[in-house]
């Protein structure tokens, strides 16, 4: 294990400049990922930092990706009162389409990169490794939430199938679900009696193909979801594939994620 440096942007070159610290980076190495160095980016808004926060997890959760606009959004809901504050962790990628997809046999998923269907294994690094390293050495509750876009997203609706056991809830954008002939979708129903007690916001965006299978998602969950599974679908019609993400999240985190009202 690795630490890094403090995560930073810098805005511009010459002797007045200073770096711009909104959180900081880690580095772990990873035995279920074959010793991969994995980057993770870590925000924490400003609250008392004696108080222990939930866990919000991002997939695609690196500089150049979707960080610092979630940071962004984590900051201004938690100062403004209309979501209470998380401790935002980031995944960084190396492999990004290895880890974000299952197993497939439909030969046109697999030109989508050299190699597909890693995510059993990346689940194992967050599962095994990366969420006790954030309880040993963050201050954080019980209460965990993952979010994640496009395959992130596919990967976000594949955990809550597979172990939903690992987060309180689950927050999938415009998720793929159209890999491995749209495998995932039929297993929804089956398994919706072992998610009592969680939450899952499902957002699509104006993409047919997407939106139809969501669709699918909403139908499995209006006939089967038990009474303790709180589950949203929003449709976001004016939203293409490239520009859902931000309007989706902020949407999530003020339903999913609002403070407590006063007595």
């Amino acid at each position: 294990m690795v630490f890094a440096v403090a995560l930073s942007l810098v805005v511009s070159a010459g002797p007045a400049s200073k770096p711009l610290v909104i959180g900081e980076t880690v580095t772990l190495t990873s035995k279920k990922l074959g010793g991969e160095a994995r980057r993770i980016n870590i925000y924490r808004p400003p609250v008392d930092p004696k108080l222990a926060l939930p866990l919000l997890l991002m997939l695609d959760g690196g500089l150049e990706e979707d960080f610092v606009h979630v940071a962004g959004l984590v900051q201004v809901g938690a100062s403004n009162g209309t979501m209470k504050p998380f401790l935002l962790v980031g995944i960084e990628n190396t492999e990004r389409r290895r880890d974000l997809t299952g197993p497939t046999t439909n030969a046109e998923d697999k030109k989508v990169a050299p190699r597909v269907g890693g995510s059993e294994a990346f689940r194992a690094f967050i599962a095994d490794e990366l969420l006790p390293w954030i309880e040993s050495h963050q201050k954080v509750t019980k209460e965990r939430a993952i979010i994640g876009e496009s395959f992130a997203g596919l990967v976000v609706m594949e955990t809550f199938v597979e172990r939903s056991d690992l987060f309180t809830h689950f927050i999938a954008i415009d998720p793929s679900l159209w890999w491995s002939d749209a495998s995932l979708v039929p297993r929804f129903a089956p398994m919706l009696h072992g998610a009592e007690g969680k939450t899952l916001f499902v957002a699509a965006s104006n993409e047919p193909d997407l939106s139809k299978l969501v669709d699918q998602v909403f139908t499995a969950l209006s006939a089967s979801a038990p009474p303790t599974l709180t589950w949203r679908v929003e449709k976001f019609p004016q939203e293409d594939h490239g520009t859902v993400f931000h309007p989706a999240a902020l949407k999530a985190f003020r339903t999913l994620f609002a403070p407590p009202k006063a007595p």
